[in-house]
């Protein structure tokens, strides 16, 4: 047979073949009594049969979690390894030992296989003591409720209690998903990632939620989720709320109430974007407000937002968030930038934020950009931010900026209004060096001034 003739011989079999219909594939509904036996049945029989399965839980019932998987004894639950739904009807999946010594294991986990829909469950008690999308090196430990490396979806639910703790490195206390993730209308709360070791270094980052792969948080709580490191460690504790390593998109959404420690270490914001990446940070809409970075004799860096990679945050109140780092460096309550840091902020209120550092350098409590980053903001209202550091340094009110070690950092501000802020100096606005414009501003009514030092801001006065 010559070799012209092979692609039609080709495709007269694939023609042949795709004329044969496959089997279908058939959706499976099926009622799960309140037992872990049965749910744990059930999950086996879902991801060992063709098709979509819906496992619908037994109404607000309780499964107690007692021992981890056999096959895989880092998770509650088999692996997820097909396309579920879970229907909770307002049940609760947790582990939980009544006053006995139990395992330490997170719920679920969805494999790279899997895809799982969760809609009205509570995913309680999990612990994580590994890292299954990134098992090398051995000793991280990520997602305490839920792991997921594949597709999954979170609707109208509730991760609540879980905890991810490392002596290496720990991330996701409530959720850690490199694979891709949609959260839309659930609760994320009371969730903690640790750093329990004692060597220099160590990293708790997520606490609600850590995603390395695409995620979107939609009309969803972030709220009292805590990361914490080892005291004097010189360790990190970031995104108390969320720390981004991948294109997230968080819309219409509240991040609360949530707090980084770091004694002698790096405490970082509530909404943390983690690395330089491709990827994009976008936050429209929604609060972060009243989130805390407290690292005493350390740098608490950011309370609400600390950005190094590509941001845009729009119409959002970032409100009443402190920075705290008593004999250290407070920055940037409101929102920090880093060096490799890109932000578009727009139509928001950032209000309220304190940073305070007594004996120590409080800077930029609402708006901080010192080391390099390119920060633009249009129709902003920055307002009573404050600055303090009883027997230290405070500057910049309402804004910091500096070059950076480069000295190319730029801070573009058009039609913000920037008022009722408190400093040392530069109540206001402070401004260290590199370049910072206003065009069609409004700064006024700061104390003790307006900018700082005289005639660095062309067209503030004051």
């Amino acid at each position: 047979m010559s070799r012209q003739h092979v692609p039609v011989v080709l495709g007269l079999v694939v023609g042949c073949l795709a004329a044969v219909p496959a089997p279908a594939a058939h959706a499976a509904t099926v009622a799960v009594g309140c037992s872990v036996r049965d749910l744990v049945a059930a999950v086996n029989a879902a991801n060992s049969s063709p098709g979509p399965d819906t496992l619908r839980l037994a109404r607000t019932c309780t499964y107690r979690l007692t021992a981890p998987d056999p096959v895989n004894p880092g998770n509650g639950l088999p692996v997820i390894t097909s396309e579920i739904t879970i229907d909770g009807q307002g049940a609760t999946i947790k582990r939980d030992g009544h006053g006995k010594k139990v395992p330490k294991f997170r719920i679920l986990f969805v494999g790279p296989a899997g895809n799982l829909t969760l809609t009205r469950t509570t995913i309680s008690g999990g612990f994580a003591t590994d890292c299954p999308a990134f098992p090398d090196p051995p000793g991280l430990a990520c997602g305490g409720g839920v792991s997921n490396a594949g597709t999954m979806r979170v609707h109208r639910s509730r991760v609540t209690g879980n905890t991810s703790e490392s002596a290496l490195y720990a991330q996701g206390g409530g959720i850690d998903s490199p694979g891709t993730a949609t959260v839309t209308e659930t609760e994320v709360a009371g969730n903690r990632v640790v750093y329990n070791g004692s060597d220099p270094g160590g990293i708790a980052a997520g606490a609600a939620i850590a995603n390395d792969g695409p995620l979107t948080v939609t009309r969803s709580r972030l709220t009292g989720n805590t990361a914490t490191v080892t005291k004097d460690t010189q360790s990190i504790a970031f995104g108390a709320g969320i720390i981004s390593f991948a294109p997230t998109t968080i819309e219409n959404t509240v991040v609360s109430k949530n707090r980084a420690y770091a004694p002698g270490g790096i405490a970082r914001a509530a909404v943390a974007n983690g690395i330089p990446a491709p990827g994009r940070l976008t936050v429209t809409g929604g609060a972060i407000s009243d989130n805390t970075s407290d690292s005493p004799h350390g740098n608490a860096q950011g309370g609400g937002i600390a950005n190094n990679g590509l941001m845009t945050v729009s119409k959002v109140r970032i409100s009443g968030n402190r920075v705290v780092a008593a004999g250290g460096t407070a920055r940037g309550a409101g929102v920090r930038m880093g060096p490799f840091g890109e932000l578009g902020l727009t139509d928001s209120h950032i209000v309220g934020n304190i940073a305070d550092a007594p004996q120590g350098t409080a800077q930029g409590a609402g708006l901080d950009n010192p080391d390099g980053g390119i920060l633009t903001a249009t129709r902003n209202r920055v307002f009573r931010n404050t600055a303090t550091a009883e027997g230290g340094t405070a500057q910049g009110g309402g804004l910091y900026h500096a070059g950076g070690a480069t000295g190319l950092g730029t801070t573009t501000l058009e039609q913000n209004t920037i008022t009722h802020n408190r400093a040392g100096d530069g109540g206001g606005i402070f401004k260290a060096s590199g370049t910072l414009t206003l065009s069609g501003d409004t700064v006024r009514d700061n104390v003790p001034n307006n900018c700082s030092p005289a005639g660095a801001v062309p067209g503030c006065t004051g």
